[in-house]
Formats: C-alpha cells, structure tokens, sequence
C-alpha cells in the first residue's frame, strides 16, 4: 500500500499572488501535497486592517482562490488567533511543515517569529521567504553596518546589490488536501453592505488585475512619468499600489518591465528609472520602519514630539469630507471617499493642509488613510506622514508648506482633476477655480455659485495659517535643543 506524503502548509497574507512567490515555490520543490490558507485575524498583536483594506481583501482571495482552483487546489480560509488556527489545521492533517513570505512590519515580523518558535517546538519547520520587496530590510547598509536615513544613497545602494529573483511562473498543477473545512467568504462580511460606500470602487483586485494595470501603464503612462505623476488630471502613474501592498505582483516585476520598455526603445530611459526610484522608495520606508519601530506611533524626530497641535474637530471634518473650502484639498479627499486611492502629488497636498494649516497631529490623517486607502501601507503611510511633516527620516522641512492655491493652479491649471471631483465650480472658469473666494460676485452667480451655500468658504486663511505653523517650529526651538537625527 502507498503511503501519502506529508503535506505541507503554505500560509497565504501579504502575497495573494501565484507567480514570482518564493514561498510557493519552496513549497511546490517538496514534491508534496500542499495546503494553501488565509487566515484573518484580527486580534490584537498586529494592527486590524481598514475598511477600505478590506474590501480589497475580499476581492483578492477571491482572486486567488479561483487562480488555486483552476490548479486542482482550493483556498482554505479560516479565522481567529493565527498559531490557534495554524495549530488545528496541523492537527487536520498532519503537516510538518509551514511556508510562508515574511511580513516586515514591527509588529507582524515580531508575531510571526513568535508563531515559527511555538511551531519548532512542536517539530513543524517554518520557512520564511521575501516576497514583497526589492530587498529585505537589513540587506542594504550603510558603510558603518546601520540602516540608511536618507534615501538617494540607500537607493544607489539597493540597486547596486539587490540581485533580482529569477521569474518563476504559477505552476500548472498544485496537488492539494481534500475534505478541509473552510470558512465562507461571503460569511466574513469585508465588504460594506448598508450603507455600501465602496459601490464607486472601480478596481480589480487580485493577479490578473495586477497584470492589466502594469501592461495599461507601461503602454501609457510611463512614456511621461516624470513630469505627469505631478498632473492629477493625466493618466501617468501606475496604480500599481493596491496590488503591490497585497504582493498582487512582484516589485522586481515591475521594474524589469519598465526597464525592458526602455530598452526596446519605447520609452525614455530616465522614465523607467524614476518610475524604479519610486519603488525603491517603498523600500526605503519598509526598511526605516522595520529598523525604528517607533516611527509608528512618534516622531522619527523626537523634538517633532513637542509640536503644539491643534484639537479641531470641526476643522477635521471638513478635510475628511472634502468641504475645506479649498478645490484641490476637497478634490483629493472626495477622490478618496469614491475610489479608495489619490493621487500621489494630491495626497502630499492634502496632507500639508492638516498638519500645517489646521495644525492637525500627523497621526490623526495617518489613521484616515490607514482605514480609506485600498493601498494602506503601514511603512509607506508612516513614513510619508512624516515626511510631509517633517518628522521624518529624509523628510521634507516643516517650513515647506504647500500653498493650495498655488499648487492646484501649477499642477491643474485647467481643472480638469478639480471639476471632476468638486463638480459644483465645474462652470467657474479657470482664473478663479482653484480660489473661489477671490472671484467678483457676477463671476460666482454666472457659475451659479453662492459661497457658504453651494460651496464652502475656506476654512482658514492659508497666509494666517501658515504663519501660525511657522511659529508652532519656532516654539520647538524654545522648548529645548533639537535632537532628531
């Protein structure tokens, strides 16, 4: 009689996809039966993922399931206390082994290791891949051995010693285990229902969109992506961060796809290459907060800690909900409420406006993005907080503070982003689009506007704000010796 072989667990999270999965590909290697789970836990070692987090969630596993199927396999899900979980299905069937790609995270990282020792303990090996990044954080150091604090050298650095992964096609066949119980999707509710706010969401999640949306861009947005990542209005960036966050594609697939697009001449060179630097960005955030796990919750900066900040319930309403008084602050907040994403030059202005002219803490915008972006990093979303608020690492100075007027009339001179997203001034014309307030009276009612009616009058005086912001950096001066690094 023949005995079957030991299966071995292949632990789905941050990596919902079949190619290019290093994880996988171990497992398959074994030559033995493999049990392919998802497991959502939303207990309290790793930070819950949002609302908008998981609406794409949903839409990945079932991605991935129907990609497992159509290979003999089936996505197992299964919810609750993940070495709980884990433990059950090792007792269901007899796996001695656990594959999985590593979560870089803080606290993720520090649970995962927590559940690979409780399983050695118990004879079952775990194997832990990178799957999600172009290096691993702590493979690319500083001369000295330390993390790098500034990203064009720790950029220069990656792409000179990251050896990218070869391309490893989903495999034809996955042989899987028969008769496990598992939950249903359906019966985990990630999706809104009443009210469904996400009924706007125009994405698709999972592989295969992952696929569509590189091809998309590099056939038409990377031809001019230096320049038009700053446009809103022009389809120049990739949209790729949804799928990256949710290992949907392989970074280092993404790279060599920009990269081959140039030197079969269909792009500039130097597009391709900003367009890697921007990856390598996503990186750098990775790698800082995996080596300064307090960036999450402080600033990278400790004197930044001292920040006077405002409480202004009423002042954060109105950024939450576009109604600023600002068109291209409201644009980019209304964008985010109907899609789950902004645009990356819109969320920088967005966020200045909180830290800066409301005065805001960080931490409160970071925590709105964190439950309305679909492509909700925590290591990027950390880190560009703080960079808007000069807290961080390479950040920019607090005293750079965006104009909003300024910015949209240089980055949307023809509205086109403002009056897709704020459509009550889309008769205004352009001279008086991005400052409403300064138009003569006959201009607002020949566009049929009442200001405080039809659109808010702003709800601060940018010049008066910024000068309140100015004053706020000076009194950290007054408080004590600068120590941020």
């Amino acid at each position: 009689m023949t005995t079957r072989p030991t299966p071995v667990i292949l632990w789905f999270r941050q990596d919902l996809r079949l190619a290019d999965n290093p994880a996988l590909d171990k497992a398959i290697r074994t030559g033995r039966p493999i049990v392919p789970v998802y497991i959502l836990d939303d207990g309290p070692a790793v930070r819950a993922i949002g609302a908008a987090s998981r609406w794409w969630l949903d839409g990945s596993l079932r991605a991935l399931d129907g990609a497992l199927a159509e290979r003999g396999a089936r996505l197992i899900l299964r919810r609750g206390d993940s070495e709980a979980e884990l433990g059950r299905l090792i007792d269901e069937t007899g796996a001695d082994a656990v594959f999985m790609n590593r979560r870089f995270e803080p606290d993720a990282f520090s649970h995962d290791a927590d559940i690979a020792h409780a399983l050695k303990a118990d004879g079952v090996e775990c194997h832990g891949c990178n799957g999600s990044l172009l290096a691993r954080p702590g493979a690319v150091r500083t001369g000295s051995g330390g993390p790098y604090r500034v990203f064009t050298p720790f950029l220069k650095a990656l792409l000179e010693t990251a050896t990218p992964p070869s391309p490893r096609p989903a495999p034809a066949a996955i042989e899987a285990v028969a008769g496990l119980a598992s939950d249903a999707l359906d019966d985990w509710a990630l999706r809104p229902t009443a009210p469904d706010w996400a009924g706007g969401f125009d994405w698709t999640p999972g592989e295969a969109g992952a696929a569509t949306a590189l091809a998309t861009f590099v056939e038409r947005g990377l031809k001019t992506y230096a320049r038009g990542r700053d446009h809103p209005a022009e389809p120049a960036v990739s949209r790729l961060s949804p799928h990256l966050h949710w290992g949907e594609i392989h970074p280092w697939r993404a790279a060599e796809a920009a990269r081959r697009a140039a030197a079969d001449g269909r792009i500039p060179p130097a597009e391709a290459e900003k367009f890697v630097a921007e990856l390598g960005w996503r990186d750098f955030s990775a790698q800082l907060l995996h080596h300064f796990p307090q960036m999450t919750d402080t600033a990278f900066r400790p004197e930044y800690d001292r920040m006077p900040w405002r409480e202004d319930p009423a002042g954060l309403e109105t950024w939450k909900r576009g109604r600023t008084g600002y068109p291209i602050v409201d644009a980019g907040m209304r964008e985010l409420s109907a899609t789950g994403w902004m645009h990356n030059r819109v969320r920088m202005i967005v966020a200045s406006f909180l830290v800066k002219d409301l005065l805001i803490d960080w931490r409160v915008g970071e925590a709105w993005f964190w439950d309305t972006l679909v492509d909700a990093d925590l290591a990027s979303n950390v880190q560009n907080w703080q960079w808007v608020a000069g807290s961080g690492a390479d950040a920019s100075p607090w005293f750079r503070i965006f104009n909003p007027v300024s910015q949209g009339q240089k980055f949307d001179p023809d509205g086109r982003y403002v009056r897709r997203w704020v459509p009550e001034l889309t008769r205004l014309p352009d001279r008086w689009l991005h400052a409403p307030w300064t138009a003569p009276a006959e201009v607002l009612r020949d566009a049929g506007i009442r200001l405080g009616r039809h659109y808010p009058e702003p709800v601060v005086d940018h010049a008066a704000a910024r000068a309140r912001a100015l004053e706020a950096l000076r009194s950290l001066a007054e408080t004590g010796p600068e120590s941020g690094d």
